[in-house]
């Protein structure tokens, strides 16, 4: 696959994210911190911040997806599975965590977070599509849960977005080449599906929440084995 398509990458990004601008995040990060742990909703509080130090869209949404309550901090890391598998079975938040490493693959900026994932800032609303570092990231993923010891391993795609059907079929090929037992299902709503789950692989701070348990599987493999990848760290104080 010849397509040289950076996911994620917006060329405004150098300035927004300068390392003069660095302090300026982390600052929106503790205001709106503060604000969330006395209960305010974080739309309200990132325009408010957002407003008063002249943050771009850019910049406010790295903040947002980077930044969470105490409570959430704290619960998240109590059911975080630390160690490996050992042989349990996982599910994964397909297109969260393929996205992400396409994105870090691309050179494209990250942001390490509060819950110590790592996210991205790239938006596909409803329409995807394989790239160049599609093939890459699913190997990338198969090698980890390799790895980890995940016994038998189930992937939910959306269906209603475009070209997961593709995506399916690829992650099935690269998948052949692992002895973990697989299942690939494209569901109305991989998020519905996943928050019961044990063992869940995603970034999706909503999931997180709700999953008994879950693996920073995407982060762990951006920092372990993808090191010339810019991490920017809004991980509080």
């Amino acid at each position: 696959m010849s397509d040289n398509t950076r996911r994620g990458f917006i060329a405004t990004d150098a300035v927004d994210f300068a390392e003069d601008k660095i302090q300026l995040l982390r600052r929106a990060q503790s205001d709106i911190s503060v604000m969330l742990d006395r209960g305010y909703p974080i739309k309200g509080i990132s325009v408010l911040v957002g407003n008063h130090l002249q943050l771009t869209e850019r910049q406010r949404l790295a903040v947002v997806r980077a930044t969470s309550s105490t409570a959430d901090i704290r619960a998240r890391k109590f059911k975080q599975v630390i160690g490996g598998a050992d042989g349990r079975c996982v599910y994964i938040d397909g297109l969260n965590v393929i996205i992400t490493l396409e994105t870090a693959l691309s050179r494209t900026t990250m942001f390490k977070c509060m819950d110590e994932t790592v996210r991205d800032l790239a938006a596909i609303r409803g329409t995807y599509r394989l790239i160049g570092h599609t093939r890459t990231a699913v190997m990338l993923l198969g090698e980890y849960l390799e790895e980890i010891g995940a016994g038998g391993v189930t992937i939910y795609l959306d269906a209603p977005v475009s070209n997961t059907g593709r995506l399916k079929a690829l992650i099935a090929d690269c998948f052949e080449k692992f002895s973990f037992d697989f299942d690939i299902r494209l569901v109305p709503n991989a998020d519905v599906m996943l928050r019961d789950k044990c063992n869940v692989i995603t970034s999706d701070a909503i999931i997180l929440n709700e999953c008994v348990s879950w693996l920073n599987c995407a982060a762990e493999i951006i920092e372990d084995k993808l090191s010339d990848v810019r991490i920017i760290q809004l991980i509080g104080e």
